[in-house]
């Protein structure tokens, strides 16, 4: 068992949670919390899920998923460690993102059993830097989202991502919530369609601010691969950015997807050794360190 600390709940919880996420953001220029978790709190709250939290730090269990994070004045004193004991004292499967890869979630993960598993990459681009030319197929038209789109492209992006662990599951209330944010502009989600319109792939864009825009999701059917969409929606999103006047582009792609790096490095991105997240994860038999 670990020493007790002074756990809070409710919306005390909710607002530490909120405070200790600024000031990592800010020593370490990255979010402890990604996009699914900072939803589900939004949206639920705590409810449904394990949560320490104390004034300087947090350990949350979503299923098969950790999220830990430790205030950068807190660090140091072995919170992280104290926190993280409750949220894994239960035995099974479990994934850790460390967001930047910093090097205390390392040495905690290897403590607690768990190996680095995955990379992913943020790349970014330049607007500044010209867009190669795109020709779009003569039987392919590529045109903003409407409000009747929403099953269509949830069965394309269930099919292009079924091996994702993560965009794979998007349902109709996660589109859902992710269309509320104020972010989401229907003009930048293009849709490639065909004669008939049917849906072939997406291309969503997302702009953090006036600066920053993203590659968010580029999907592709299986039935439509093999005809070069994948390179004209990512231009075509790209287009769509950069007339909205944003300085820069990022996106995320699995280290290992060599094809897509590929992809993305002829469109000019590039990746720097700062911009990695990795995932540890623990196995189902691991033998957790008291």
């Amino acid at each position: 068992m670990t020493p007790d600390l002074p756990l809070l709940t409710g919306t005390p919880a909710l607002d530490a949670i909120d405070r200790v996420r600024e000031a990592a953001r800010e020593t370490d220029g990255t979010d402890p919390l990604d996009e699914a978790a900072v939803l589900r709190l939004k949206h639920h709250g705590l409810d449904g899920i394990g949560a320490w939290v104390t004034g300087e730090g947090f350990a949350l269990r979503r299923g098969d998923e950790i999220d830990l994070a430790v205030a950068p004045d807190a660090r140091g004193r072995g919170l992280g460690g104290a926190l993280a004991a409750p949220a894994l004292a239960e035995p099974g499967p479990l994934a850790a993102w460390s967001h930047g890869d910093h090097p205390a979630a390392a040495a905690l993960a290897a403590r607690r059993g768990f190996a680095r598993t995955r990379e992913l990459w943020v790349m970014r681009r330049p607007t500044a830097v010209p867009l190669p030319g795109s020709v779009v197929p003569d039987d392919v038209r590529i045109r903003d989202y409407g409000s009747g789109d929403a099953a269509a492209l949830l069965a394309v992006n269930a099919a292009a991502f079924a091996h994702h662990p993560e965009q794979g599951a998007l349902d109709e209330a996660g589109l859902a919530e992710r269309m509320a944010e104020p972010w989401f502009d229907p003009a930048g989600l293009l849709l490639a369609v065909d004669d008939d319109g049917e849906l072939l792939g997406f291309h969503w864009t997302k702009q953090h601010d006036a600066d920053t825009g993203e590659v968010y999701v580029v999907g592709v059917s299986p039935t439509a691969q093999g005809r070069g969409l994948g390179r004209v929606l990512t231009l075509a999103g790209l287009q769509h950015l950069a007339s909205r006047g944003v300085a820069e582009v990022l996106l995320y792609v699995e280290s290992d997807n060599a094809p897509a790096r590929r992809l993305y490095e002829g469109l000019g991105f590039s990746h720097a050794a700062a911009d990695t997240h990795v995932q540890y994860r623990r196995a189902d038999d691991s033998e957790l360190s008291p």
